[in-house]
């Protein structure tokens, strides 16, 4: 493998100043078999996909201005999903790793690496990969990053300086958002609960409201965190009347590109509860204008151009990394989490053809876990007819989730909690 090395991208600079054992920055997407995993041929389709993905096969190194990435020669990590999800890859380990269980097989990145765009390509070519050496016949015509093939160079790149515009207007720093006031668990404090919801019936009821999947299903969650803000006695966990929900978006949508690194940016939906009680059609309303403002492509780039021009600046890219944490670790909690109540996470559909489909029985992705401000957090991926919505919660109550499984039941939609 030729030796190389790159500067962390603009989203993941943050990571290395803010990661914990708790807040570890590290995701999962998993797929679930009708047959019990086939160990042999999972090692080999491992094996034989390593030198497809080499921008994977590096180290986290330590400069004295930033921390880069370099490449390293180790094959990549099959180890028994017996232990926490989403751990705390560790100093000098490699920043990725598959995880096998019964009939189970999972893929977990730091966040330093990719994003969620990023994992599901490779954890495709896994899956594609391993059905075809248990006999499953996979159609010539169907795309995926292909091991024979060579990577592009566009893969390893960095996209949003690529993208990056001098002279966009800074964007307005937003008031602070309310966060549930819920106690939090003992470490190990991350705990998954995982609803199975049928895309179909949820599609027509979205249609039927005149909104999309995503923002039907924002607006529920904005719907749910209302109704705990509204029941709680206490004026002092009532001080912050915003709620706001963090929506990453595949900028891969807008501005062309194959980068296999990160290259997503956020949009924040937000309601404003000092204005009065929102019904649930006002929220829809809301969040569908938001949402179709945030991802117009010129606010998109003040986005792009804010986050990456802060770390031009000549007092920024002078000062030691030292330095550079202290200032990361505070800028994360001040313009970050400080700023929404929760994180919703949208990978897509998982689309596979259906010699592949007769395989799984259901995908599923678990979000880095969240800091002790937001305690809970949520993604979602589609496979076939079944959107799976895992929460990830490191606090001692259920009760955003219990709310927001009832009221999708209260609105005709089915849900079905599942045993991950």
């Amino acid at each position: 493998m030729e030796e190389f090395w790159y500067p962390l991208d603009n989203a993941a600079k943050i990571f290395p100043a803010i990661t914990t054992d708790e807040v570890t920055s590290v995701f999962r997407i998993s797929a679930v078999f009708k047959h019990k995993i086939h160990i042999r041929s999972l090692f080999l389709a491992v094996r034989s996909i390593e030198r497809r993905f080499p921008y994977y096969h590096v180290r986290l190194k330590k400069g004295f201005f930033w921390y880069y990435l370099e490449s390293a020669r180790f094959h990549t990590s099959v180890e028994t999903d017996n232990q926490s999800p989403c751990r705390r890859f560790r100093k000098g380990d490699p920043l990725f790793r598959v995880l096998v269980l019964d009939n189970r097989v999972s893929v977990e990145f730091s966040h330093l690496l990719t994003d969620g765009g990023g994992a599901y390509e490779y954890f495709k070519t896994l899956i594609v990969v391993y059905l075809g050496l248990t006999g499953t016949q996979v159609p010539a015509d169907f795309k995926y990053l292909h091991p024979d093939e060579d990577p592009l160079p566009e893969e390893f790149e960095d996209a949003y300086n690529r993208y990056f515009k001098e002279n966009i207007p800074a964007s307005v720093k937003k008031p602070r958002a309310f966060h549930v006031p819920f106690p939090l668990r003992g470490k190990p404090a991350l705990s998954v609960l995982f609803g199975a919801i049928p895309h179909a019936e949820l599609k027509a009821k979205a249609k039927e409201k005149g909104a999309n999947i995503t923002v039907y299903l924002t607006s529920a969650y904005l719907f749910v965190l209302q109704e705990i803000y509204e029941d709680l006695r206490s004026r002092r966990h009532k001080r912050f009347g915003k709620l706001s929900l963090e929506i990453p978006i595949n900028v891969r949508k807008i501005y062309p590109s194959t980068t296999m690194r990160n290259f997503s940016l956020f949009v924040m939906p937000e309601i404003d509860l000092r204005l009065g009680h929102y019904s649930f059609e006002e929220i829809l309303k809301v969040v569908h204008h938001q949402m179709l403002l945030e991802t117009e492509e010129k606010l998109v780039n003040k986005i792009l151009s804010r986050n990456v021009g802060s770390e031009k600046m000549l007092l920024v890219r002078g000062a030691p990394l030292f330095l550079k944490n202290v200032v990361l670790r505070m800028k994360y909690y001040s313009m970050g989490s400080n700023q929404y109540s929760g994180v919703f996470s949208n990978l897509g559909g998982a689309i596979f053809p259906k010699e592949i489909n007769e395989q799984i029985e259901y995908m599923a992705v678990i979000p880095p876990p969240p800091n002790k401000s937001i305690k809970i957090s949520c993604g979602m991926i589609g496979f076939d007819d079944l959107l799976i919505l895992g929460f990830a919660n490191i606090s001692g109550s259920r009760e955003l989730e219990r709310r927001f499984f009832r009221f999708l039941s209260s609105q005709g939609v089915p849900v079905k909690m599942i045993r991950y």
